[in-house]
């Protein structure tokens, strides 16, 4: 005999004359026909080759080898069900297992760290691996499985992916403490457009969101590889820039070297949503998981609303 001539539902039939020392009662207890019942159980046991049952008119009896299968069979039952707890379990949390979560390398830093305590603590059977790079790293290893989800900026190419809206991040302008645009009243993206402009290194979507927004040239201004290696250059007197609101540190530079200033109304900003493949079959754990972060959007940010993915997928289609 082998397993696939073995049948969960025997093994119950088999229990259930153990326990009632009764064919008929175990047939009630297992819905189905005494003769269907008995029939099985013979099948059983011409396929172990072993009697499990001593049968009288008056009573039915383990057997020694049955005494063995049965206590066997229980265990096997016992992780069966085992096994549907834990299907039952995933179903009811939001989102379970572990998840390759991925982040711009201008978000990641400076968002993750106000958010994972909250995180674990709502997703208690959520195992996260996380990760940071650019836009088009990211996009590829969410297409190739290598990624589950990902913070990122819109737009992106939407192709076989579903993105969710979560946030809109506002842009500050940081500049040396003696420059003229340290100064002055309401400041606008065009302000900006000079020559003393610096700028991510291409590949940064936040590079050409900033020449987007000002107006400026590709080729204007300097170049950097990090925000961190921005913000040095600005406190040499290098230039200005603009940095996300998350990687602004709160209050005035505590050295004096740079001034950060907020935009008027119409300030440029980004929109960050969260993206994952639209096969994944944990589309309904990850819409929670992108409900969880609109929900706890950082302060110095604006929540998208819940029906923005609508119209996002829209827009780039």
């Amino acid at each position: 005999m082998n397993l696939s001539g073995l049948s969960l539902r025997d093994l119950e039939y088999v229990v259930a004359v153990a326990d009632e020392g009764h064919f008929g009662r175990a047939a009630e207890r297992c819905n189905v026909s005494q003769p269907t019942l008995s029939v099985q159980v013979r099948k059983l046991e011409t396929a172990l080759g072993l009697t499990l049952f001593e049968r009288s008119n008056r009573r039915v009896l383990l057997t020694t080898a049955g005494q063995a299968i049965v206590r066997q069979a229980r265990i096997v039952l016992g992780e069966a069900q085992r096994l549907l707890a834990l299907a039952t379990e995933g179903r009811g949390s939001p989102l379970t297992g572990r998840l390759v979560l991925a982040a711009i390398q201008t978000l990641g830093p400076y968002y993750f760290p106000l958010v994972l305590r909250r995180l674990r603590q709502d997703f208690p059977l959520l195992s996260l691996a996380l990760s940071e790079a650019r836009t088009a790293e990211i996009l590829d290893g969410l297409r190739d499985g290598r990624i589950d989800a990902a913070l990122i900026s819109l737009p992106v190419a939407a192709s076989g992916l579903t993105l969710s809206p979560l946030f809109v991040e506002p842009f500050l302008l940081t500049c040396p403490a003696d420059h003229a645009l340290a100064h002055g009243g309401a400041l606008r993206a065009t302000d900006i457009a000079g020559p003393d402009l610096l700028l991510l290194d291409e590949g940064n979507c936040l590079r050409d969101q900033t020449i987007a927004a000002c107006g400026a040239g590709s080729a204007a201004g300097r170049h950097a590889t990090s925000l961190e290696t921005l913000r040095s250059m600005v406190a040499a007197g290098a230039g200005y820039t603009l940095l996300p609101a998350l990687a602004v540190p709160p209050g005035p530079d505590p050295s004096g070297l740079t001034v950060t200033r907020a935009f008027d109304l119409d300030g440029p900003g980004r929109t960050v949503a969260l993206a994952w493949r639209s096969s994944d079959p944990r589309a309904d754990g990850l819409e929670h998981l992108a409900a969880f972060f609109r929900a706890h959007a950082p302060p110095a940010t604006a929540p998208c609303r819940d029906d923005a993915k609508d119209e996002a997928s829209a827009a780039l289609a």
